[in-house]
């Protein structure tokens, strides 16, 4: 009996985590290390057991011992290694323990960013030079005054020009995985405003709600962190474009951002989301509203995006007011006088990040935040169109998404938490403010100042312009601008290679609304035989793109385009016309007066019979 008494838990840590094992005193090696094979999913001969974390004092089956004889006692910590597939290295599952990368337990595996895994992987730290007053030391000496600082100091940041308010979202990281722990118990959990199922000692609300499930209050803070540090346009261009509606017509309008997220070396372990390219859905705007009408085409605008490297990084809008037609300048309306995002901007922010959360390896969901920005054109101090760019924080995610955050109909710079009623359970939000005598003072958040939601962000244009994608002086008309008179249609594509005569067949096609009135016009659409031609584009491949050129769907293509009535000159020129003459005889054609698509060689259109012309 006193012999088969529990020892009592060995820990066995893992790439995965730290779980806890129940071993009897006597019990042998091989019965203990099947007891670690369940646990942790292995098969027998999957994974090997070691006492010190180096990999020395490995336990084997074969060694037919008991625990007791191998002196591993309550309490021990034992290293789990997988065993290593072929060509691989196990030295990266070294460097994670080290760094405090492991996953806390109950966190699920996810595969976060390309950017965030190349963050994790980086130092971060800041390096400073020896100096020649403070420093009494020789050259390969270090001290307080030139040590290397961590990616969370915050005298560093605020030393910063322009100072930096908020660190990285990865130097948060650090700031939490670091000390003697490395982090292994911390856990990014996301805030919940609902009440939590499955409580069944009392009736459901609104008859009953206890302490188990009834959420906590919440205080609204100033977030430190943030999860993009900057947003850069990659040219004037891309933005004077977008500008344009508004230019012509007076009234606000709306668009996604298409890019990819990099590194910001102004700043430690910093995020930049580089714009490439902006989408304009369909929508209704007037001088001072918008509305998103139904988009049928925006999975195959993210399809087609990811095919060219790029993803949906934030949306953009503008609040744009002319002052003088003349000097073409515009009204400075949103300051600290009045407000910099309404509450219903917040909102709308709120619940754009929502649909696309940041993955995160440290949340028990798998995902915490979002990188989703939002940028608004808008006036500045100088009278000129400035573009502001902003976050909603994670608190402010979570009143929306739980539906618990209102905009106040007269006061746009106020929101309104809801109060609580038979249909919903609304938990207090309060916020922090001084009063008259300068004490701090809690107040219930109705109203509550938007200030304390909102991260702002700077937005920049490089000194050196860089072009994802072609800029032509007659670019092809962009999407969803029919009440301008500009319409993509087969004539407009016929103009544009008309006008673009370069002889670099790669140039001409790379335009983002051209490629995407390719994959989605209705007479002739490729979505299913343009992946080498989007392949051309991502990798700048002349050789690709000449290869798509001589296929018979642009042969139907420049079929098409010769029917419109554009002179035909100008695409002789450019080559596209005259290097597929032959194809295109024999390509199918479309009808002028029905659309209908025909079969090659016909001269009558086969649904409404009228001659081709």
């Amino acid at each position: 009996m006193a012999e088969r008494m529990l020892q009592g838990i060995i820990r066995v840590q893992s790439p995965e985590g730290v779980k806890r094992i129940t071993a009897a005193k006597r019990e042998t090696v091989a019965t203990f290390l099947k007891k670690v094979a369940k646990e942790f999913g292995f098969r027998n001969n999957g994974f090997s057991v070691y006492v010190n974390r180096n990999r020395t004092g490995e336990i084997t089956a074969s060694q037919n011992k008991s625990l007791h004889l191998l002196k591993i006692k309550h309490g021990d910590m034992l290293f789990l290694f997988p065993s290593s597939p072929a060509g691989s290295s196990s030295e990266n599952m070294d460097t994670s323990i080290s760094q405090g990368l492991l996953r806390p337990l109950g966190v699920p595996h996810v595969v976060e960013d390309e950017i965030d895994q190349y963050l994790i992987k980086q130092d971060g730290k800041i390096y400073r030079n020896r100096d020649q007053q403070l420093c009494r030391h020789g050259p390969l000496g270090k001290c307080v005054h030139c040590v290397p600082l961590e990616p969370f100091d915050e005298d560093y940041l605020n030393h910063l020009e322009p100072p930096v308010k908020h660190m990285s979202f990865h130097a948060y990281i650090r700031k939490l995985t670091g000390g003697a722990d490395k982090g292994k118990f911390v856990a990014l959990e996301n805030i919940s405003c609902k009440i939590k199922s499955g409580c069944e000692g009392h009736p459901p609300w609104p008859e009953g709600i206890c302490t188990k499930c009834q959420p906590s209050a919440i205080t609204l803070n100033r977030q430190k962190y943030r999860h993009v540090d900057n947003i850069m346009f990659e040219n004037h261009t891309l933005a004077d474009r977008f500008l344009d509606f508004w230019r012509k017509t007076g009234n606000q309008h709306f668009g996604y951002l298409y890019g990819r997220y990099t590194e910001h070396k102004d700043i430690p372990l910093g995020i930049r989301a580089e714009v490439a390219a902006i989408y304009e859905p369909p929508q209704i705007g007037t001088q001072n509203s918008l509305e998103l009408l139904e988009d049928p085409k925006a999975e195959v605008v993210d399809e087609i995006a990811a095919k060219l490297g790029l993803r949906k990084v934030g949306w953009i809008f503008t609040d744009l007011v002319s002052e003088d037609t003349r000097k073409g300048t515009v009204r400075y309306s949103r300051n600290k006088d009045t407000y910099f995002l309404s509450a219903e901007e917040c909102i709308t922010a709120g619940n754009f990040q929502n649909r696309h959360p940041n993955i995160c390896r440290l949340s028990p969901d798998g995902h915490f935040g979002s990188k989703f920005v939002t940028v608004m054109a808008t006036g500045g101090p100088d009278n000129q169109v400035h573009f502001e760019g902003y976050q909603v924080s994670n608190q402010c995610m979570a009143l929306v998404r739980d539906e618990c955050l209102l905009p106040c109909r007269d006061a746009p710079e106020l929101g309104y938490a809801k109060e609580s009623s038979s249909e919903q359970y609304v938990p207090d939000v309060f916020y922090k403010d001084i009063d008259k005598f300068g004490n701090e003072i809690t107040q219930l958040a109705r109203p509550l100042p938007v200030e304390y939601l909102i991260i702002d962000i700077t937005t920049t244009f490089p000194k050196d312009p860089v072009y994802t994608f072609s800029i032509s002086q007659n670019p092809f008309p962009i999407e969803n601008r029919d009440v301008l008179g500009e319409t993509q249609d087969f004539h407009s594509l016929a103009t544009y290679l008309s006008q673009n005569t370069s002889s670099v067949f790669l140039d001409v096609i790379s335009d983002f609304h051209l490629l995407l009135f390719l994959v989605t016009n209705e007479v002739m659409p490729l979505q299913d035989s343009i992946s080498l031609l989007l392949e051309a584009v991502r990798t700048r491949n002349e050789e690709l793109a000449q290869t798509w050129k001589k296929s018979e769907q642009w042969a139907t293509i420049e079929q098409l385009c010769s029917t419109v009535g554009v002179p035909l000159s100008g695409l002789h020129e450019y080559g596209a016309m005259g290097s597929s003459t032959h194809a295109a005889s024999s390509a199918m054609w479309a009808c002028l007066h029905c659309t209908f698509m025909n079969q090659p060689g016909t001269d009558h259109c086969e649904m409404c019979s009228l001659p081709r012309t």
